[in-house]
């Protein structure tokens, strides 16, 4: 259907074209004595050269050129560059791009789209010019089936006029078609066409009167895959410390042959080039040879099926999706990288500028919807922005870590962008270098203001008032906490001093020698009756302070349960010696203190369990 709405466009066009060379006048006396016209159809951007060599035959000088464009080809011109030449072959010459602009001549039908090409100088009567004019043009191909299987070759078609749509006369004119390979379906066969190869000829013609216009189309096969960024958006931001961060976020669709029927993946592996040849499965980008900290992932993770390649002059990162890109699949990913400060920021003139590509790095891409945004460092100023083709321009602010103000983001947008889009831009600022000292300072003053907080909130007396109960209250209970841990440290000192007894009875045993076992146990003694003075005041304050009333009775029965403890320590140890010195056997001996170590164990358990319950409170 798609097809047919364009032949009935181009039909009425052709008519009207018809009708328009039998009375519009020539907008000037300027004819084009010979045109020269290669289209190539071999990627899915048709990029057309037309060589024209202009010659002023009137009275007047003429500064301009005029190119018409149709309607249904002007929304889908892509790029559009003029030059002079001069020369053939080798030793052709080129000049710089010449000024264009859009223009409304007077008398001329709206459906047209006009353009003015200015001259680098005026012609004169009887001067002649060369003037190369290169487009491109994306939605120029259409796929015809619309959908195909797995196993299907892609067809294309293509629609063009024979002849160049031109406001002057022209007096010989010559096309040729360059196909992506030889296998075509059919082609419009006209006066002077000849098919060779991969290129069909038509022309040369002769005489054609202004708005010359007949229909060609061209079916023919071409398995290239139409790779589409719907959306790309390029993040390049600049840090002073060293490094231009680039971040691309890619949203891609394949815009050949819809893909109809069930999909074989065995099939696709066995045979991709005969089961599925308009596919594609790989991309390449063509980044700067010293790009670094390249990464490639979408919204799952981290995607492994990447490969980086790279010399001095290039850095080749090759890509590959999660599954093949067959006609209408989609995919979105992103990819980073970092580059050197040195390579790509500059000064001049008291301000510093970025020199860097605009377009998509990748070949061949035709991206929709382009948007460029430059963040550059807080705090620059008098911004502005140098493209060698519109774009739109606009400003925003972003917030990162230790932004005060924001940065100033510079946003470039750019429709319908092809791979002659991807041309240096330039974009200047004003900088002070004192400002590279915002970020440090304010982590020094930070830190430091954290630690000076932090001394004063430790040293601080933050109590409201000095004589509240409540302060009182706490000053009472951390005076009992005091006190039940000094009788914690004497009650643990005690049974280290019991653990003592115990040892010199071991001793004893060992080597029989009674003298130092009892001058082990005059040693305990003197120190357990110095632990029982220290404990005494302790005592004394628990049981006079009335928020100690009930943890008193759990202290005093620990007091009670070490006292009697230490009172059948000393009757083992006495009874022990009093046995070795009487010689007797150590059968008679353990009868004999058997039932004082069974109370001894037992009252240990309980002092134990006591000191838990107090180290709990």
């Amino acid at each position: 259907m798609r097809i047919m709405t364009t032949t009935i466009r181009l039909n009425l066009l052709f008519l009207f074209f018809v009708l328009l060379s039998q009375w519009s006048p020539a907008l000037s006396d300027l004819v084009i004595s010979k045109l020269d016209r290669k289209i190539d159809l071999t990627s899915q951007v048709m990029r057309v050269t037309a060589t024209l060599k202009v010659e002023n035959s009137g009275n007047g000088p003429i500064s301009e050129v005029l190119l018409p464009f149709g309607d249904h080809q002007a929304k889908d011109l892509a790029f559009l560059v003029a030059t002079t030449s001069e020369g053939k072959g080798k030793t052709k010459t080129s000049s710089s791009s010449l000024p264009i602009k859009v223009v409304n001549p007077e008398g001329m039908p709206p459906s047209l789209t006009w353009y003015s090409v200015s001259l680098p100088k005026e012609l004169t009567k009887g001067q002649s010019l060369n003037l190369e004019v290169r487009t491109a043009f994306t939605n120029a191909l259409q796929p015809f089936p619309e959908k195909i299987t797995q196993a299907d070759i892609q067809l294309l078609v293509f629609q063009e006029s024979a002849y160049y749509l031109s406001p002057y006369a022209v007096n010989v004119q010559s096309l040729s078609v360059k196909l992506p390979e030889p296998k075509v379906e059919s082609y419009t066969k006209l006066e002077n066409t000849k098919f060779s190869g991969s290129e069909i000829k038509y022309g040369p013609y002769e005489n054609l009167p202004p708005f010359s216009f007949s229909h060609i189309a061209v079916h023919f096969v071409s398995n290239k895959p139409f790779v589409v960024a719907q959306e790309l958006v390029r993040e390049i931001e600049i840090s002073h410390w060293g490094n231009v961060q680039i971040t691309e976020h890619y949203n891609l669709v394949n815009a050949g042959a819809k893909s109809s029927g069930e999909f074989s993946r065995l099939e696709y592996q066995a045979r991709p080039h005969l089961r599925g040849a308009s596919s594609f499965r790989h991309l390449v980008a063509k980044l700067p040879p010293r790009a670094h900290s390249i990464y490639y992932r979408d919204e799952i993770g981290n995607i492994s099926t990447s490969n980086v390649y790279g010399d001095s002059s290039k850095t080749l990162l090759e890509i590959e999706p999660r599954y093949p890109m067959f006609g209408g699949w989609r995919t979105s990913f992103t990819i980073g990288y970092g580059l050197p400060l040195k390579d790509y920021l500059f000064r001049a003139e008291g301000k510093r500028f970025l020199n860097i590509s605009f377009g998509c790095p990748m070949d061949d891409v035709v991206v929709e919807n382009l948007v460029v945004k430059v963040i550059l460092p807080e705090g620059s100023k008098d911004i502005s922005v140098s493209v060698p083709f519109p774009v739109k321009e606009s400003r925003e602010t972003k917030f990162s870590h230790l932004d005060m103000i924001g940065r100033p983001v510079v946003v470039l947008e750019k429709t319908n962008a092809v791979p002659e889009h991807n041309q240096y831009f330039q974009v200047y600022y004003r900088f002070s270098n004192l400002s590279l000292l915002r970020e440090p300072m304010m982590l020094i003053s930070g830190f430091f203001f954290l630690f000076v907080a932090c001394i004063v909130y430790m040293h601080a007396d933050l109590t409201i008032s000095k004589s509240s109960p409540s302060y009182l209250a706490k000053l009472q209970w951390d005076e009992v906490q005091t006190a039940l841990q000094q009788i914690q440290s004497i009650m643990n000192r005690c049974l280290g001093i019991h653990d003592k007894l115990e040892a010199s009875l071991r001793d004893l045993s060992r080597t029989g020698d009674v003298q130092a076992c009892k001058a082990a146990r005059k040693s305990a003694d003197n120190m357990l009756k110095e632990l029982s003075k220290d404990l005494k005041p302790l005592l004394s304050f628990l049981q006079s302070s009335p928020l100690a009333a009930s943890l008193y009775s759990k202290v005093e029965e620990l007091v009670a349960k070490e006292k009697e403890l230490q009172e059948k320590l000393i009757v083992k140890h006495t009874t022990v010696t009093d046995s070795y010195e009487k010689k007797s056997g150590g059968r008679d001996i353990e009868n004999r203190i058997a039932p004082i170590q069974q109370r001894i164990t037992a009252l240990r358990q309980e002092v134990d369990d006591l000191l838990e319950i107090i180290d709990e409170i």
